[in-house]
């Protein structure tokens, strides 16, 4: 369990981190700014490549002072990031970065949407970008949700005339979004999505430029504007108490695991829309102008839009529930409509503002978190009526089924609780999020399910409909089914309800080394999610490994227990890259699932259940030393990978080194980003110098050009300049330039195979000047560029040896990459074989 705690001071959307999974009420204000979004039939989709990405001030200004209809399509989930918060990387960063950018929506009133493209990480230019995403399938999702959302105006990040200035995903996600605002509406594009969806085409397409596109201030001052929108985005809202700069700022600060907290701004601010495609706005501030966005753009909207328009007229702050009738007569006649798109968005934002103005409580809660298939679960149904006018309940159905049958007046303030009991179905699919549930290329996710993609998370398995009449007419009102329940130093929690296995197995290590063949003891984990859960588990295994007992009984008696069994595993003799797995049977059913919970205080919990799985690696591996130092940076698994070769690793904390802590150790080692997030590093740079003058090893892991947590003279006993380069891709031809370096030679022998079968990158951020005393390893390159040789640097100092590496280890590591333990074991070695030799020689 891991919680972030940040307290923030809001209204409006705006709910404490504390309580990020309460259900939110509106107060008045609240209800009138929503009845201002019904009045206003008009949408916006801002296009951009990841999360962090989308500009939450214009989101922001979108949805909360033109009252658009505003959604962002982030092309990706942003997979291939860091995690600044917590050890989840890859598709669990995927999945906690998902629910960060829906809590940015929560604050700026924005919508979200995804494709299927998987951030794989950095990526040069648009051209490796596409080929790796398939520009085709994520063009047809970019298609698909321009019809699906229906924009009038489409708002792009990034510059797609530019490639190659900025993330080949960037420039990516322009290009798609300038292609599909033509596609959206030719009928011979993508023509099986037109069974659940119609043509469409957007009146405009902008850029949302700036100065930073140009290159500085005073070039774009300088600048043709004849084509640019601007709009002051800094608007201040007296109802909300709180500035459009603020609320963005909020959003923005969700992103708490890419470090995005920020301070909030307030005064006039300037965004620029460059048009693309359609016709200028004359007023040139106002990119819906000239575009229908009142109720007359629907047949039969007009009637609608009359009762609406003079609602939010003579609003009434104090007592709401007045207008509940004229709400229902809207709804009503809402119903009538032919235009189907208009009438499922406003239809619910009506369902949303009666359900407020009359002050209704409908909840649908379980006693527990989690259940499965076949299990028998408590339901408690609360509705409740805070207004003086009379409403009827006249169902309540779970999925379908009915569970309160008789209608039931709801008088005011009166609570009416029930308890239902509810076998769950057979067929009831497990809850985790669909883009994980098949196998994943490189570059996209599978989906099987068409209606899913695009969809921000998978749809909750449970949900309730209370069917009210008032005055005669039948209001349908939709909530998720949701586990709550009370800590007494947090108070009131809300969850998402989840439908499980009966049982899950974790094994502890992604990746297991074995650097020789001796065998060893695989724990495996059994969490039961039912009572009296008995069955057998088993490991699956590669032709060339061996275990004893595979087959292995189990039983445990209560829910949310634990038992762990070992499997002693037996290496081949040769090296060899392979699978293990865990396989549980229960009732005949076999389940090779690991449930795994996100939990934040931010965002709403998260149970995902993934490949109960771990890579098995057979190494010929050497290393000199035994003891070494780590001092983390932003978050790495480099420690846990190096003890899996038989290293003991201690972490150090940076405050506690001092002139002789360190030279204890056989080598340490500095994680990903140190400089640049740990201020405490200034102060004790000096130390950590000394500690290799006296003939120690120190390895500094990658660094960000140009920031740096506080002012370094230099990261090196040389001079050494970090710059931007870095080589993405994975296989690209690596050259060994310094044969004869200890390097390359002790205690492995490395080769050029040694860099097969790497992941997302060679390496970032690689110095491009430095001293004479360093000596460059490799050289590398992208395709198309010139060659750098700043990937790995080593250099004495004194009695010992600094090294310098932008390689990514910390992604070939837990990957798994044999080549990449063995090269990182040489740099902790360095220099231990002239020792050795010594110790010899005395003998």
């Amino acid at each position: 369990m891991r919680h972030i705690l940040v307290c923030f001071i809001c209204s409006f959307y705006f709910i404490s981190t504390l309580t990020a999974q309460v259900p939110k009420t509106k107060s008045t204000s609240d209800i009138y700014h929503s009845i201002q979004k019904l009045n206003f039939l008009g949408t916006a989709l801002y296009i951009a490549a990841h999360p962090d990405d989308e500009n939450t001030r214009l989101i922001s200004y979108l949805s909360n002072s033109v009252h658009a209809r505003t959604g962002y399509l982030s092309l990706t989930r942003g997979d291939g990031g860091q995690n600044l918060i917590g050890p989840e990387l890859r598709e669990l960063l995927g999945v906690l970065r998902t629910q960060e950018l829906l809590a940015a929506r929560r604050v700026d009133g924005g919508e979200q949407l995804f494709s299927r493209a998987i951030d794989f990480g950095y990526s040069k230019n648009p051209k490796e970008t596409l080929k790796i995403w398939d520009k085709d399938l994520i063009l047809s999702d970019v298609v698909s949700a321009i019809r699906k959302f229906k924009p009038d105006i489409i708002i792009n990040r990034f510059d797609h005339r530019t490639p190659g200035t900025t993330h080949g995903h960037h420039t990516s996600s322009a290009m798609l979004s300038v292609e599909a605002f033509d596609l959206a509406n030719d009928p011979n594009a993508y023509s099986n999505q037109l069974e659940s969806t119609g043509l469409w085409q957007p009146k405009r397409l902008f850029f949302n430029t700036s100065w930073w596109f140009y290159g500085s201030q005073e070039k774009f001052e300088k600048a043709d504007k004849s084509n640019l929108l601007n709009v002051d985005i800094g608007t201040y809202y007296p109802m909300l108490g709180m500035s459009n700069n603020e609320i963005a700022a909020l959003a923005s600060s969700q992103h708490l695991c890419q470090g995005f907290g920020r301070l909030r701004t307030r005064g006039s601010e300037q965004e620029y829309l460059e048009l693309l495609k359609g016709d200028l706005p004359k007023g040139k501030n106002d990119p819906f102008e000239g575009i229908n966005t009142t109720w007359s753009r629907i047949e039969g909207g007009e009637a609608i839009g009359k009762i609406l328009n003079k609602i939010e007229a003579d609003f009434n702050f104090k007592d709401p529930s007045v207008h509940l009738e004229d709400l229902v007569k809207a709804y009503a006649l809402l119903q009538k409509v032919t235009d189907t798109h208009w009438k499922k968005i406003k239809s619910e934002e009506l369902k949303s503002i009666i359900e407020a103005v009359a002050g209704l409580h409908l909840e649908v809660f379980a006693n527990q978190a989690f259940s499965n298939a076949g299990e028998k679960i408590t339901f408690n149904v609360e509705a409740l009526n805070r207004s003086n006018k009379e409403i009827v309940l006249e169902s309540v159905l779970i999925n379908g089924l009915p569970t309160i049958r008789e209608p039931q007046t709801l008088y005011d303030n009166r609570i009416l609780k029930r308890e239902i009991a509810i076998e769950i179905p057979s067929d009831t699919k497990y809850t985790s999020p669909y883009w994980l549930m098949e196998s994943s290329t490189l570059g996209t996710y599978t989906v099987k399910d068409a209606d899913l993609i695009g969809k921000p998370e998978t749809p909750r398995s449970f949900t309730a409909t209370f069917n009210i009449n008032y005055d005669g007419v039948k209001i349908p009102i939709t909530k998720n089914v949701v586990y709550k329940y009370a800590k007494p130093d947090k108070g009131e929690i809300y969850q998402p309800f989840e439908i499980v296995p009966e049982a899950t197995s974790h094994l502890k290590d992604k990746v297991i080394i074995f650097a020789d063949d001796s065998p060893k003891l695989i724990p495996v984990t059994i969490k039961a999610h039912k009572n009296n859960v008995s069955g057998t588990i088993q490991l699956g295994i590669g032709d060339k490994w061996k275990v004893d007992s595979n087959v292995q009984n189990f039983s445990i008696e209560k829910k949310g227990d634990e038992k762990t069994f070992y499997f002693n595993l037996t290496p081949p003799e040769l090296e060899d890259e392979s699978k293990i797995s865990s396989i549980l049977t229960v009732n005949g059913k076999k389940i090779t699932k690991d449930l795994v919970t996100i939990n934040y205080d931010h965002v709403p919990t998260q149970t995902i259940l993934m490949p109960a799985e771990t890579k098995v690696v057979r190494l010929n591996i050497q290393k000199s030393g035994q003891n070494i130092g780590y001092i983390m940076g932003a978050g790495d698994e480099v420690p846990t990978s190096l003890e899996q070769i038989g290293y003991t690793v201690h972490l150090i904390d940076p405050s506690d080194i001092s002139e002789s802590s360190l030279q204890k150790y056989d080598a340490v080692v500095l994680g990903i980003r140190a400089y640049n997030v740990i201020n405490e590093l200034s102060f004790k740079q000096k130390y950590i110098l000394e500690y290799v003058k006296e003939g120690g090893t120190v390895i500094v892991q990658y660094n960000t050009a140009g920031r740096w947590a506080d002012q370094f003279e230099n990261i090196a006993p040389y001079d050494l300049k970090i710059s931007r380069d870095r080589v993405t891709d994975e296989n690209s031809e690596v050259k060994i330039i310094a044969k004869d370096n200890d390097l390359v030679n002790y205690p492995n022998k490395i080769t050029n195979k040694d860099f097969e079968g790497w992941v997302q990158e060679r390496g970032l951020y690689f110095p491009n000047k430095w001293s004479k005393e360093f000596t460059p390893i490799l050289e590398m390159k992208d395709e198309g560029e010139p060659s750098t040789k700043g990937s790995l640097l080593i250099a004495p100092y004194g009695k010992g040896t600094y090294i310098y590496t932008g390689l990514s280890f910390f992604r070939e590591l837990p990957a798994g990459v044999p080549g990449a333990y063995k090269l990182f074991s040489n740099m902790l070695s360095v220099g231990k074989n002239k020792l050795e030799n010594k110790e010899k020689i005395k003998g």
